[in-house]
């Protein structure tokens, strides 16, 4: 039922004498439910250090995770006094009073919740009994995890030669904003909410395995077929230098074929030097190797062609192939792996067996399918997994680079078979994920119940709980762990709390920035707050760059958005502030107070180079071949002397993967160019629509991750 839980490790134990060097606990209160209801919201109230009030009307929500788990944290030393607290449901839309949970205070003391856990019961009208799980807890959370990533430290924290200030810098001095008028809000802050765009082909908020890649082999009538020809099955453009989503793709030209990574057009221009704007090899490619290169700059396009000149053939081809057993995050982690090479320019496509088990089977699929003395189980799961194989394995022969096979490959047989399958055709890496916490297996399985469309036929909630563990326990008698070829394992990594990450045979630069990026990832939910800087004097003047200070409009939204972030992150005390290096984003995080800053270069504003401080007019009248150039393609376009958003999106991967190894929220101040290409990764938008999406002054973009994946809300605080 119900559970309260408190690590006490080695390393918190050396920290709580003498004050731990400034470490506090991050505790975490959950309450799940699978019969919510829908007016009433969960809510706690108590005793300090946190809530300091038994006033219901002053209690503090606890947070939507999914569809049955809301969540409140906040953080408190080590040391803190006894929290005395209890749950209680306020109505949402109704003025009747608050129902306060039975039973005793729950006490708090030390990050451990003493006496017996109980889960949290509630009495509705009508003597109905409304049962609430609750999961309590506490982990220590060390100031340096505020800080900038290690690889920014070691490799970035070098003096600018342009302002002579240091990439990263934590808690600078800045100034305060003056005399500008005391703008709060009024208002709660859902009635400042507006609509989010319509959400991407992509998007999260959707079942993962629903975004995996749709059969090839599955005919108009929903049944499969078999076409072994690439070029039927292929939807790539043809005759255009650029692929689907927006990569430039490996071109043929005066007769030689070559390898043309395209760094970003601009002046001078590829017709009439080859410079470093250009790169060319004359390479004797193979017929069927028609890979696109990445569209990506600098050190990850130089990688990716030394990967291809330096490795093997098939190496010029990555297969991730996922293996544990169900409940594990094996889909999340493809979605999510997927997502960020995506991202950095890598043609990569998530293939998940599941979905093709249900287009060929149906959803309403007992148990005993997945038994493995089932014959007839075992050969029809042993089809659709060779079917998304062949699916794989032909895309990439069109010319895909990196594809995500999700399924639960837990015998050697059938990973011997994917091993032949793609030999001489692709370099298989093996991704498994363990996971021996009994607490988040158990939230895997409620979530899978609530999401899979296995179970979406169903409507008895603990049916399926049951026949899911049926299904768990079969793959457990079978399931063997990886010990051939090369493989990453990740040990007990998805709550972010440590774990251990294995790896074996593992080469190259794309494998190695894989690794790198799921070193860094975890599950815990925390939001993620995006906001250019408010309205600068260089905006109201239409010029481009700059380092200009905010206007009065500017002033009067830094304001509102530190009253936003005071009731926003009121409880998260471990949150942090994040900064570009220029004067107008600074000083819009001036009014806040109470977190840390981080001030951070990769922040700043794309490069306008030439073109810095002139308006778009002047550029058209002055240089009208940059200013066509820059309206073809905006995307690869580089300023004379400047930079492209390619080039911003290379710079921002260490920005992406300390958001990514962050546990409590984090709110970026930063500029339009650069949240257009952290919202595209959160949002897994296409390159291509980078430069078009719509980011706003005065505009408030939630991004929520989690275990259900990334949601958005959008807050408008001033037109």
């Amino acid at each position: 039922m119900g559970s309260g839980a408190s690590k006490n490790t080695e390393e918190e134990d050396d920290c709580s004498n003498g004050g731990g060097g400034g470490g506090q606990l991050y505790v975490s209160l959950k309450m799940e439910s699978s019969k919510v209801q829908g007016e009433l919201t969960p809510h706690v109230y108590g005793s300090v250090p946190v809530i300091g009030s038994w006033d219901p009307s002053k209690a503090l929500p606890l947070l939507r995770e999914s569809a049955s788990i809301s969540e409140l944290s906040f953080v408190v030393p080590p040391d803190h006094e006894t929290l005395d607290f209890k749950f209680l449901l306020k109505p949402k839309y109704r003025d009747t009073p608050c129902i306060v949970e039975e039973g005793q205070n729950r006490l708090l003391t030390g990050g451990s919740l003493q006496g017996d856990a109980r889960v949290a019961l509630f009495k509705l009208e009508g003597d109905v009994i409304l049962e609430f799980r609750v999961f309590i807890n506490a982990d220590r959370v060390s100031p340096f995890d505020l800080a900038a990533s290690w690889r920014a430290y070691r490799e970035n924290f070098q003096p600018s030669t342009v302002r002579g200030i240091p990439d990263v810098s934590i808690n600078p001095d800045s100034t305060v904003v003056e005399n500008c008028p005391s703008e709060s809000l009024e208002l709660d802050l859902e009635h400042y909410e507006v609509p989010a765009p319509a959400p991407s082909a992509h998007s999260s908020l959707v079942y993962a395995a629903d975004n995996a890649e749709n059969p090839r082999s599955l005919s108009a009538s929903g049944s499969f077929v078999n076409d072994n020809s690439p070029k039927a099955a292929s939807n790539s453009p043809k005759d255009s230098g650029v692929s689907a989503d927006g990569s430039p793709s490996t071109k043929q030209k005066d007769g030689q074929r070559g390898l043309f990574v395209d760094r970003g057009v601009g002046s001078p221009r590829l017709a009439k030097s080859v410079c470093a704007s250009s790169f060319s090899v004359d390479l004797k490619v193979d017929a069927q190797t028609k890979n696109s290169m990445p569209a990506a700059a600098g050190a990850v396009a130089a990688a990716a062609v030394a990967d291809q000149m330096l490795g093997p053939k098939e190496d010029s081809h990555l297969a991730i192939v996922l293996v544990g057993l169900p409940a594990r995050g094996k889909t999340f982690t493809a979605a999510k792996l997927t997502r960020y090479l995506r991202w950095l320019g890598h043609d990569t496509k998530h293939f998940n067996v599941g979905k093709y088990r249900r287009l060929k089977h149906g959803v309403n699929v007992a148990a005993d399918f997945f038994r493995g003395d089932n014959p007839e189980g075992v050969e029809a799961r042993t089809e659709v997994a060779a079917l998304a194989m062949e699916d794989m394995i032909g895309w990439m022969q069109d010319g895909g680079q990196v594809g995500i096979f999700d399924a639960t490959n837990s015998t050697r047989v059938r990973r011997n078979m994917l091993m032949k399958m793609g030999e001489g055709k692709c370099k298989i890496i093996f991704l498994e994920t363990l996971c021996n916490d009994e607490r988040i297996i158990e939230r895997n399985i409620r979530l899978k119940i609530q999401q899979s469309p296995d179970y979406a036929e169903g409507t008895d909630f603990e049916a399926g709980v049951r026949d899911f563990r049926d299904r768990l326990a079969n793959y457990e008698k079978v399931y063997e762990p990886v010990e051939e070829g090369s493989y990453i394992k990740m040990i007990d990594m998805v709550s972010g709390n440590g774990g251990q990450i294995q790896v074996n045979n593992i080469s190259g630069y794309l494998p190695g920035r894989i690794v790198f990026f799921l070193v860094n990832t975890h599950l815990t939910p925390r939001p993620i707050l995006l906001t250019r800087h408010g309205e600068s004097m260089d905006n109201v003047r239409g010029r481009t760059g700059g380092d200009s200070v905010i206007s009065e409009s500017g002033k009067i939204y830094a304001k509102k958005l530190a009253n936003f972030v005071e009731k926003r992150l009121k409880n998260e005390k471990a949150a942090s502030i994040w900064t570009s290096t220029l004067q107008r984003t600074i000083l819009t995080a001036g009014s806040i107070v109470g977190f840390p800053k981080v001030q951070w270069r990769a922040l700043d504003e794309i490069n306008s180079g030439v073109c810095d401080g002139m308006t778009y007019e002047e550029i058209k009248k002055i240089m009208p071949e940059e200013f066509e150039s820059r309206r073809k393609d905006k995307l690869r376009y580089r300023y004379p002397r400047g930079e492209s958003y390619l080039d911003v999106i290379q710079r921002l991967e260490p920005v992406i993967i300390e958001l990514e190894r962050q546990r409590a929220p984090v709110v970026v101040i930063a500029h339009q160019a650069v949240l257009r290409a952290l919202y595209a990764y959160f949002a897994d938008r296409p390159l291509k629509e980078i430069p078009q999406i719509e980011m706003p002054l005065h505009t408030i973009i939630e991004i929520q991750m989690g275990v259900s994946g990334v949601q958005e809300k959008r807050y408008k605080l001033m037109d």
